[in-house]
């Protein structure tokens, strides 16, 4: 597994949410398939198997979990520069067909959310303004075709 770069608020919340799925998630799924057994013929017992799935997927996701935190690394904020865009920089950038002025923080994957402009790290757009500075035009293919925008502000 890669390492993962979060800030500090980014691995707390993966750790709440990895210990919210092993105290409150796991017993519960557990408790619901013990219950679907005590019901009789598991061949047959449709509420079993939905809670056995819903176990793997929760299982699933806190092997994830755990490993991204096993192998994440806290970015030091205070050392981030802005003289050229990387992870954890805000991003003011002008779309050149549409004019539309777009503003977005480039973070780890794990971060990422759309509704607080949080783009992730691994995107065409991020990846096409990665290393570009302040004033640059970039060119980024983006599944609908080719985009061109300009870095207007690169900020902490």
């Amino acid at each position: 597994m890669a390492i993962s770069y979060l800030t500090e608020e980014g691995l707390h919340k993966l750790k709440s949410e990895l210990e919210q799925l092993t105290t409150v998630e796991r017993p519960s799924i557990s408790h619901q398939i013990a219950e679907a057994r005590d019901k009789g013929d598991l061949s047959e017992n449709a509420e079993y198997d939905a809670a056995k799935e819903a176990q793997g997927m929760l299982e699933a996701r806190i092997a994830k979990l755990e490993n991204i935190v096993a192998n994440s690394r806290i970015i030091d904020e205070s050392r981030i520069d802005t003289s050229k865009v990387q992870i954890l920089n805000r991003v003011k950038i002008k779309n050149l067909l549409t004019k539309a002025v777009l503003e977005y923080i480039l973070v780890a994957e794990q971060e990422a959310n759309l509704k607080e402009g949080k783009l992730s790290i691994s995107t065409p757009i991020a990846q096409g303004l990665l290393g570009k500075k302040l004033g640059d035009v970039v060119e980024i293919s983006v599944p609908s075709g080719r985009m061109s925008f300009e870095i207007m502000e690169i900020s902490k």
